[in-house]
């Protein structure tokens, strides 16, 4: 986070704001990273139509969305780039770092771990982990890969505040079940299995297979319209 944002940290939160639907969680990072871009090109205020747009949303549920913040904008002049941006920042716990830890150090695993992008949006890697011994003790990038019997340990001295796990289905939840038993009550899921944390603890799962799913139906649905469109329009020639 930039030092512009984080000098922001100490200033008051309003506690009397409503409860910020989960829908809503889901679009604030979609905001925050086209805030993030306007903000580059030293654009001073937005329009909630014209991030809106950029966002791939509509108008009213921007409008509707910021006003979780307890943030309303000016009339004819729209929302404060730099201030919104702390707003969100603050909403979504990025005035300060989370460090995390990745377990599973395979091709996955690897990959996140060798990712640059974590660091600069405020979720520096602390610790890289796997039960290989053949693994443990390697050097990945800047990291030497830890034991998983180590976590403990690691998220204490660390302060680790996300686990990613990166594991075979196999062990995904005994890996899940550990890293809240070592404190670490946020997990993002990348294993192909159903993992379940319990109560106090929040679980995101990542399944690249169900977004593939989902980006087949849209190709295939379009592929059809195509077809009718083509049909139809065959039809048309025939007639006339």
């Amino acid at each position: 986070m930039n030092a512009g944002t984080r000098s922001l940290a100490s200033a008051p939160v309003d506690r009397s704001r409503r409860r910020i639907p989960e829908a809503t969680v889901a679009r604030l990072p979609v905001y925050l990273r086209t805030l993030v871009e306007l903000r580059d090109a030293q654009t001073a205020t937005i329009s909630s139509e014209r991030l809106a747009e950029l966002a791939g949303v509509n108008a009213a549920k921007v409008r509707k969305d910021l006003s979780y913040l307890g943030t309303y904008g000016t009339r004819g002049v729209g929302y404060d780039v730099e201030y919104l941006l702390f707003q969100m920042s603050r909403e979504l716990g990025l005035t300060e770092d989370s460090p995390v830890a990745i377990v599973g150090m395979g091709n996955l695993g690897a990959a996140l771990a060798n990712y640059a992008g974590f660091g600069d949006r405020g979720f520096p890697v602390a610790a890289l982990i796997d039960a290989d011994p053949t693994k443990v003790g390697t050097v990945l990038g800047e990291h030497r890969i830890h034991h998983i019997d180590e976590l403990p340990d690691l998220v204490a001295d660390r302060k680790i505040a996300i686990g990613i796990v990166a594991t075979p289905a196999s062990v995904a939840q005994d890996v899940a079940d550990r890293l809240v038993e070592a404190g670490v009550t946020s997990i993002l899921n990348f294993a192909p299995a159903v993992v379940t944390v319990p109560t106090g603890a929040s679980l995101r799962k990542v399944d690249l297979a169900l977004e593939l799913q989902i980006l087949s139906f849209y190709r295939q649905r379009e592929a059809r319209a195509t077809d009718e469109r083509s049909d139809n329009g065959a039809a048309r020639e025939t007639v006339s």
